[in-house]
């Protein structure tokens, strides 16, 4: 698997700027969450979902024994470590200690993401330190 063309990837993640918040969705323009970001995203890059996203809660402080955002980036993905990770990749942030990884954003620039975030919608803001610690996995689109 080769990864797609990272500037390709921000191109699009950036076309996505403003679309407002809302839980479960992927529509440009409409509305999406993080998760429904990187789904439009892939979409626009790669090509059809390879399976369809189960419902799922909004609790960033949810534990257990399973990365299952993880799991399924690494299924279809390329996995690299966080530290690795340069602008076109996916991060998937742990917001709260022992907590799943359950937020989802893509590095537009060396300093800054890109993700939905509840009443903001599609923002663009720089990658703070307090934003870099919580990355947890980083993975690439692959190319179609």
């Amino acid at each position: 698997m080769r990864p797609a063309d990272p500037r390709r990837v921000v191109a699009v993640a950036r076309s996505w700027l403003g679309t407002p918040y809302h839980n479960q969705a992927s529509l440009k323009g409409v509305g999406c969450d993080c998760l429904g970001l990187a789904r439009g995203v892939w979409r626009e890059v790669v090509g059809p979902e390879p399976f369809p996203v189960p419902p799922y809660s909004r609790d960033w402080g949810e534990t257990g024994p399973r990365e299952v955002l993880a799991e399924g980036a690494g299924a279809v993905m390329i996995a690299i470590a966080p530290e690795a990770a340069g602008p076109g990749a996916l991060v998937l942030f742990r917001m709260r200690p022992r907590a799943i990884a359950k937020h989802v954003g893509i590095l537009t620039g060396p300093d800054s993401f890109l993700h939905a975030f509840e009443r903001l919608g599609v923002i663009e803001e720089p990658l703070t330190p307090a934003w870099a610690r919580k990355i947890a996995f980083a993975f690439l689109f692959p190319e179609p």
